[in-house]
């Protein structure tokens, strides 16, 4: 997984002159738009991490059509969020789940409550897609208000603990998971390669 940048822990809201960010479904005309938002937000590390996006665009397996969030403010792209498949094996079997990843804010908007509003938008659409969870890599002090929580101790192991800083891999249990849905993640290509990289 790649690491995420914390976008800011407030809310928005009009009244604290917080900006109202319009959040949807990728469009069709997003595509450039959003590969902008991401290299901005991510700064040095935005060859690795548009290659990920960019190659789980193109991985079928992985890519689920109405899964991309853009935040808008005043109908420009300012902030995405993306949710692809990934896996679970189990001990009963291996489970569909998903994977939040990149999450992406301008520098210049974050801090405003931008980020949040993404997590908040696509832990509900999983929700109420029926999907059992929701995995990631980041930041414990950010995801851990936002509904994340360590994964190791919840059952699910480190897909890099080598790799991955301690207490960055984490987990959304949703709704619909069961107890025995604990287990090792399988990442899709674009994200299994960046394991391999160095993030202390």
């Amino acid at each position: 997984m790649t690491p995420i940048r914390d976008p800011g822990p407030s809310a928005q809201h009009p009244a604290l002159g917080r900006p109202v960010v319009a959040i949807d479904v990728e469009r069709a005309d997003d595509v450039d738009a959003v590969r902008d938002v991401v290299a901005r937000a991510f700064g040095p590390d935005a060859d690795e991490v548009v290659e990920m996006l960019d190659g789980l665009r193109a991985t079928a397996e992985a890519w689920i059509p109405g899964l991309s969030f853009v935040a808008r403010l005043d109908d420009q792209p300012v902030g995405h969020v993306l949710l692809t498949r990934c896996w679970i094996e189990t001990s009963r079997r291996r489970v569909d789940a998903l994977m939040l990843t990149p999450l992406s804010v301008v520098p210049e908007h974050q801090g405003q409550g931008i980020g949040t509003a993404l997590v908040a938008h696509a832990l509900a659409v999983a929700t109420a897609g029926g999907w059992p969870l929701v995995v990631l890599e980041g930041s414990p002090h950010f995801y851990g208000r936002r509904g994340f929580a360590a994964a190791e101790p919840l059952g699910f192991p480190s897909p890099s603990p080598e790799h991955i800083p301690a207490g960055a891999y984490q987990v959304a249990l949703l709704p619909d998971h069961e107890p025995w849905m604990t287990g090792t993640l399988v990442s899709s290509p674009p994200v299994a390669a960046l394991n391999d990289l160095p993030r202390f």
